[in-house]
């Protein structure tokens, strides 16, 4: 696993964060070291994908980045039931298809170049899985992103979903970051390279709230709900199709 330095010299203008070659490269370390309990969440998820995915149905990860997840929901998913992958990033993509080559993933399986702001096509799926990735879907476009999930999913399929949020009062949300970049320096992040980061995301990462997220979810048709994971300002949701 390469070192995530990304961020660690001085730039004069830090540009807007995009999932390029010089982060997919370092995107397993960056995650590991920036998403509090990444490797219980992935546990988790497995655990649910495994309970709701159905034989003839597909499981999709939108936002796959370097198939940490798919790998991960491999280890307890029927091996019959297929994976499709989605990604912008063609650099995330090479990542991912090299890691499952290397794994002997031996389910069957698609990896789709696909940007989730557009309009994009989910079929006969009995899960879904949005980890980290919603966040970074422009405002506009997420009710429609989460309509195309909606239909393309089977009856009592489901949805995923991990997104870092806003504090549901305000007054907590200083709080909530101290501790996240508290977190940061424990795995060793310098304060350079915290308010590098935290300025290249500052237009392209935009969180809600915990609330905003289940309300988008119960206009799309979502009635049943549940909260699996908190974190201060991180959280999973999953939620069912009737």
């Amino acid at each position: 696993m390469q070192k995530d330095e990304v961020f660690k010299s001085e730039n004069d203008k830090v540009s807007d964060f995009k999932f390029g070659k010089n982060v997919a490269v370092v995107f397993d370390d960056m995650v590991n070291r920036s998403v509090p309990y990444y490797g219980e969440i992935q546990r988790m998820m497995a655990e649910l994908a495994a309970e709701h995915a159905r034989e003839g149905s597909d499981v999709y990860d939108l936002g796959c980045s370097t198939g940490t997840t798919m790998m991960g929901m491999d280890t307890l998913v029927d091996k019959k039931i297929r994976f499709i992958g989605l990604d912008d990033s063609p650099e995330m993509l090479d990542q991912c298809r090299s890691k499952l080559t290397e794994l002997g993933f031996d389910r069957p399986y698609e990896l789709r170049c696909t940007d989730l702001n557009d309009e994009v096509t989910i079929t006969n799926a009995s899960v879904v899985v949005l980890c980290l990735t919603l966040q970074f879907v422009r405002p506009i476009h997420r009710d429609r992103l989460l309509k195309n999930i909606y239909d393309g999913l089977i009856s009592g399929g489901v949805l995923i979903l991990v997104e870092k949020v806003l504090a549901e009062d305000s007054m907590f949300n200083r709080d909530f970051i101290k501790y996240y970049y508290n977190y940061k320096r424990r795995n060793n992040y310098s304060e350079l390279e915290i308010s590098q980061k935290r300025e290249a995301l500052e237009n392209v990462l935009v969180p809600y709230k915990l609330s905003e997220n289940i309300e988008m979810l119960k206009q799309r048709g979502f009635r049943h709900h549940e909260v699996f994971f908190t974190w201060y300002n991180f959280a999973g949701l999953i939620a069912v199709k009737s």
